[in-house]
């Protein structure tokens, strides 16, 4: 992000994992879902209503994302999502590390939806993501060995509390081995 000072503070940082669904894997992919699950088990989650078309979707995501989801329950306007995203993150205490397997793809997304054209960066939220797979990949081998992966579900919620339990095991496995 360009335009944007680091907001580090001294101490430690909330992480919060970051999971999208979005409409394909290309440069005009669209927002459907997002979802955000904090380490202390606070949670966002929204579907988009307005951002796409069916007709914008891969084959892969009309078969394996979009049957799964509610948007009668968590169905929102972009403009709503906004603001319930402004909210959740104003409603959280202390610096806050936005971490994601895909950062490359999930971070837009997300400074998307946090409307950064319109309204200044939120000064609690790190402007940077952090990118798990490098951290799951300098973990060492024996940690990984007693954690069973799963195939993610493609919900953004539940992959975001599945990437917040796995970091948490990891660093449980990681105290143990230290």
């Amino acid at each position: 992000m360009t335009g944007h000072t680091n907001n580090r503070r001294k101490g430690k940082s909330l992480k919060i994992f970051l999971d999208c669904e979005f409409t394909q894997l290309n440069q005009d992919s669209k927002l459907i879902s997002l979802a955000l699950v904090s380490e202390s088990d606070e949670e966002f989650y929204v579907e988009l209503t307005d951002t796409y078309v069916v007709e914008d979707c891969s084959c892969f995501v009309i078969q394996n994302v979009l049957p799964q989801l509610n948007l009668r329950r968590y169905g929102k306007s972009l403009i709503e999502a906004q603001r319930s995203l402004r909210r959740f993150l104003d409603g959280l205490d202390g610096e806050l590390e936005v971490c994601s397997d895909a950062p490359n793809w999930d971070w837009d997304f997300f400074v998307n939806l946090v409307d950064v054209k319109h309204q200044p960066w939120p000064v609690q939220v790190m402007n940077q993501p952090t990118n798990l797979i490098s951290h799951f990949t300098q973990v060492n081998t024996e940690a990984l060995e007693h954690v069973e992966l799963c195939d993610l579900p493609h919900h953004a919620l539940l992959d975001a509390r599945m990437l917040a339990e796995l970091f948490k095991i990891l660093l449980s496995q990681l105290k143990v081995s230290l």
